[in-house]
């Protein structure tokens, strides 16, 4: 990989999310959900069951470190929302993903077809 590929020296907080809590910032990434459509879109995504048990400590641990924001929709519903760091978040992991993948002008061509998908 050529110096003009390589990604950006400071990865940020990406490095430490698990794959899981990196998951539910990219549902976030599209747009503010209750919990319990987070827990379907990753259900969706996993294809099996994800336990409460799972989900809303992941989802308070990324209200801690400030990439997700909480709040009240009524007494018993949150929403939850992606903060500026936790987009910043979500590029950070995109950008090494495409420094791994794109080692040549062809993949360059296939990332660059399948980000003008969702154009």
């Amino acid at each position: 990989m050529s110096e003009a590929q390589t990604a950006a020296t400071d990865p940020g907080v990406a490095p430490d999310l698990t794959a899981f809590q990196q998951n539910i910032l990219t549902i976030l990434a599209e747009e503010p959900r209750y919990g319990l459509a987070i827990k379907r879109e990753l259900e969706t995504y996993y294809g099996s069951e994800v336990n409460h048990g799972r989900l809303y400590p992941n989802l308070d641990d990324l209200v801690e470190m400030g990439l997700v924001e909480k709040s009240e929709l009524d007494k018993r519903t949150n929403e939850y929302a992606l903060t500026d760091e936790g987009l910043d978040a979500v590029f950070d992991q995109l950008a090494w993903t495409f420094s791994k993948v794109v080692t040549d002008g062809d993949r360059a061509d296939r990332v660059r077809d399948l980000v003008a998908q969702f154009e």
